[in-house]
């Protein structure tokens, strides 16, 4: 059964986070799942409990302490005072490990939107994760040391992308490519959060579910993971 649990920062104090478990949790590839700017909400939550499904130990750590919400500009607000070089060396890092320390031999991290650009800096600044899936986000590219990055890392970007424009993925891609990272990205006509199935129902016109790329995206997602993790 899912459930709240606590796990152990680098740092030594103690985060929070949701854990959905497979039917055969022992020895249970794991991954990270990190959450949109909303929260530890229903739909992330049920994305964890879908990796679960899928046979993995799906831990999503509480980032925002207990807040979430449904509002855009209150959402905007909680990612802002977030210190997204803690979230990932410490928070996301804690649950790697924990994940490892408890069973998991192997583990791998995604993240969507926020979640997404907080993979990618995981994916710098946690050395214990096997691979990485991004979900339509990045962070200012210049904390990209992509020197760094030892996994391979697969990321999906929607097109017509009003938060996270495509020239930028552009640029991250030339990043990564003169980094010698193992990486692919994929492209598709889509606006943002395409594979959140609540986006259209938020009244936000950039964000806009797209179930046939989300399909798509989650295919590609699954056989990089089950090739990377199992």
């Amino acid at each position: 059964m899912p459930a709240m649990i606590d796990f152990q920062r680098p740092d030594g104090h103690t985060a929070r986070g949701y854990l959905a478990e497979p039917a055969q949790a022992q020895g249970a590839p794991g991954i990270v799942v990190i959450q949109e700017w909303w929260g530890l909400n229903d739909q992330i939550q049920g994305v964890a409990d879908g990796l679960a499904e899928a046979g993995y130990r799906a831990l999503v750590p509480d980032l925002y302490r207990g807040e979430k919400t449904v509002d855009a500009e209150e959402a905007e607000h909680l990612m802002n005072d977030l210190d997204f070089g803690d979230a990932a060396a410490q928070d996301i890092r804690g649950a790697v490990q924990h994940l490892k320390a408890s069973g998991s031999a192997s583990a791998g991290v995604t993240g969507f939107c926020m979640g997404g650009a907080l993979a990618l800096l995981a994916a710098v600044h946690v050395p214990e994760g096997d691979a990485t899936v991004v979900w339509y986000g990045y962070p200012p590219l210049e904390y990209v040391e992509a020197d760094r990055i030892q996994a391979p890392v697969m990321a999906h970007w929607g097109s017509r992308d009003e938060m996270f424009p495509v020239s930028g993925v552009d640029e991250l891609e030339q990043k990564l490519s003169q980094a010698g990272v193992d990486f692919e990205f994929h492209r598709y006509d889509a606006k943002h959060a395409f594979a959140n199935e609540t986006a259209s129902d938020k009244n936000l016109p950039p964000l806009e579910y797209n179930p046939e790329a989300a399909e798509l995206a989650w295919e590609r997602t699954m056989a990089f993971f089950d090739r990377h993790l199992k």
